[in-house]
């Protein structure tokens, strides 16, 4: 799958169905970036759902890195079950898994999965992110700041491994390590080099995705942000030091926003959206109400929808569709069930006395008023807007006459322009006033 990734659910799912059910429908996405060699970096998100710095941050790299030179792999989301119950593990810590596994696990099939990813012989050197609690460090100072915390540290196996590309695990950390010291928010969050020395005894450690993939002759680092630390400073903690391990492997990129913790708080927060029903409508999601009612939906009460990150998705709940950002629950869209026409024509509006076509599934920019014209004999409805005359076209619309409770968002600027054949559903614009 490529992208910036967008990925087409198809789901019909009441939240308290069967826990085996609900894993086979969350299974985890593999997206490749940049142009396929033998060189690939694999990196790995979500394998505990408790941990969001580390599957937020592999979705952005997914979603807002362009890969102009080398390969990437991204598995963002490796236990989406996991992630969306917001437990370390409904089945169990997937991230002990990867010794012996009975085929009755029901995690049994992603493990096989990853597996294999990880054996593929493009794949010469792989990342599982992860949060950790308090700060790693060699001696103890106090209860957050010891050995037995896991937080701000590059984590191996062992020092070296017998392959032909990138053996020294040790070097490659300690450049990491390196490479995030030098950009801290805080001292505090100094990153240390952490050898677990896991074949000398540490059997837990021997159950781990990164043990496993060094005894298939992968280079394999785990990283760790504290969960001390805000959700987006762990992702640019995880993110420095992926684009450290890129650079390592000669990896060129290109990223959409600022790499520090301002910018990476409004790539998570505010550049999320999902388009539905071949694009007739588009939700941002930034500040989206936490219900929003008598939302079109098709009669047979299947959503089709495209999402700009792979951590969202939509859950049937009853007559409630749920969306869910990763482990994050940003609204409830309550079902109006109704046929959907085909069309998909251009609509005209006057936007501030200048008139434009406009496409079913766009947002326009409004400063004054906005005007939509009558169209194709479609009926319109702006939701929220009381006419007397009960006629919606034709009409210079300012903000002021639309009840606010009726925007899509907590700021009350952006509305729904809905577009009816007869009884059924055509299309949505929203306009969006400027606040």
């Amino acid at each position: 799958m490529n992208l910036g990734m967008l990925k087409l659910f198809s789901i019909a799912l009441f939240l308290f169905c069967s826990l085996l059910n609900a894993q086979d429908l969350f299974k985890f996405d593999l997206i490749k970036k940049g142009e396929q060699d033998g060189n690939t970096l694999l990196v790995v998100g979500g394998i505990q759902g408790d941990e969001p710095g580390g599957f937020i941050s592999a979705s952005l790299l997914a979603t807002h890195y362009e890969i102009t030179k080398g390969s990437l792999w991204i598995v963002p989301n490796l236990n989406f079950y996991s992630i969306i119950k917001r437990s370390r593990g409904p089945h169990g810590d997937m991230n002990r898994k990867f010794a012996e596994l009975c085929q009755k696990d029901p995690e049994y099939e992603a493990i096989q999965r990853i597996k294999n990813y990880i054996k593929d012989e493009n794949v010469k050197l792989v990342v599982n992110l992860h949060d950790g609690s308090g700060f790693y460090r060699k001696t103890y100072e106090d209860d957050m700041h010891s050995p037995q915390r896991w937080g701000q540290c590059s984590i191996i196996d062992q020092s070296k491994i017998d392959i032909e590309a990138y053996s020294n695990l040790e070097d490659i950390a300690s450049s990491v390590v390196e490479h995030v010291n030098t950009h801290l928010i805080k001292d505090e969050h100094r990153y240390h080099l952490h050898n677990t020395r896991t074949k000398e005894g540490d059997l837990e450690m021997q159950k781990s995705l990164t043990y496993f993939a060094i005894n298939e002759g992968k280079a394999a680092f785990g990283n760790e942000a504290s969960k001390n630390l805000a959700t987006h400073q762990r992702v640019y903690y995880h993110l420095l030091a992926l684009e450290k391990y890129m650079d390592i492997m000669g990896i060129e990129y290109k990223r959409k926003f600022t790499l520090n913790p301002d910018g990476v708080y409004s790539a998570i927060n505010n550049d999320i959206h999902i388009s539905l029903y071949e694009e007739k409508i588009r939700l941002p999601l930034a500040q989206i109400r936490d219900i929003v009612n008598y939302f079109p939906i098709k009669k047979d009460g299947v959503v089709d929808f495209k999402a700009s990150s792979p951590l969202l998705l939509i859950i049937k709940n009853g007559n409630n569709y749920v969306i869910q950002y990763g482990n994050r629950r940003l609204s409830k869209l309550s079902a109006d069930y109704l046929d959907m026409d085909k069309d998909n024509n251009i609509v005209k509006f006057k936007i501030d006395g200048k008139e434009i076509d406009a496409k079913f599934g766009e947002i326009l920019e409004v400063e004054r008023n906005f005007l939509a014209y009558e169209a194709n004999g479609y009926r319109v409805n702006v939701i929220g807007y009381v006419n007397k005359s009960g006629v919606e076209t034709g009409v210079e619309i300012e903000k002021k006459e639309i009840q606010n409770r009726f925007s899509i968002d907590k700021r009350g600027t952006t509305y729904r322009v809905e577009y009816y054949n007869k009884d059924k559903f055509v299309g949505m614009i929203l306009v969006r006033f400027k606040s």
